[in-house]
């Protein structure tokens, strides 16, 4: 019968914690966990410092400076020439920044404009009206300059139409005039295609 008064024996200690790793590269002891320096991976910081490039050492005279100057100004002027084919509103102009223009830009690149015809038949126009032609193709030049402003025209009015369609549709609360992106629209699809700035980023045809 135990006594009363004897003290408990203490209980069987846990398992061991891990031992350390062997110093001389023999096995690992049971339960022992090998560290990130010993597996040979990189922690975060050391990652970081290594993809970092070496800073570039200063100029050596004025004329290394200079050169090293205008290479970063052409640099920049390349990447913002090639934002604003892009599209990128970081580096568009007022002119061509936002939402609602980039909308417009897509209607008038989806389809086919009367205006992108209208400087080349223009200048066949203007060959053909010269009074060293004779008459009859002066006459045909005369008609046919009439029926490409009547194009223009009316192509003019289909666009200002569905983009004032489109924009109160997609952006009631918008704050630009609808009148000055009808105007944009406009002046775009007198532009030869491949002329345009920002870049035409929907093919012909395509739904918009």
């Amino acid at each position: 019968m135990p006594s009363l008064f004897r003290r408990p024996s203490p209980a069987p200690d846990a398992e061991p914690a891990a031992e350390a790793a062997p110093a001389d590269g023999g096995p690992a002891p049971k339960g022992y966990t090998p560290s990130k320096r010993e597996l040979g991976v990189a922690t975060p910081k050391r990652a970081e410092a290594q993809k970092r490039r070496p800073a570039e050492p200063p100029p050596g005279d004025r004329k290394e400076a200079l050169r090293r100057s205008r290479e970063r100004r052409k640099e920049q002027r390349a990447e913002a020439m090639a934002g604003m084919r892009r599209g990128d509103d970081r580096y568009l102009t007022a002119r061509d920044r936002g939402p609602e223009r980039a909308l417009v830009r897509d209607l008038v690149d989806a389809r086919r404009t009367a205006g992108t015809w209208f400087f080349g038949g223009a200048l066949l126009v203007l060959i053909g009206s010269s009074t060293q032609m004779p008459l009859i193709v002066q006459v045909i030049a005369n008609y046919v300059w009439l029926a490409l402003a009547l194009a223009v025209v009316l192509d003019s009015v289909l666009i200002a139409r569905r983009i004032g369609k489109r924009v109160r549709a997609e952006f009631p609360q918008t704050t630009q005039r609808v009148g000055g992106l009808m105007f944009y629209g406009i002046m775009r699809g007198l532009t030869f295609r491949r002329m345009r700035m920002p870049s035409p980023r929907v093919d012909l045809g395509e739904h918009v």
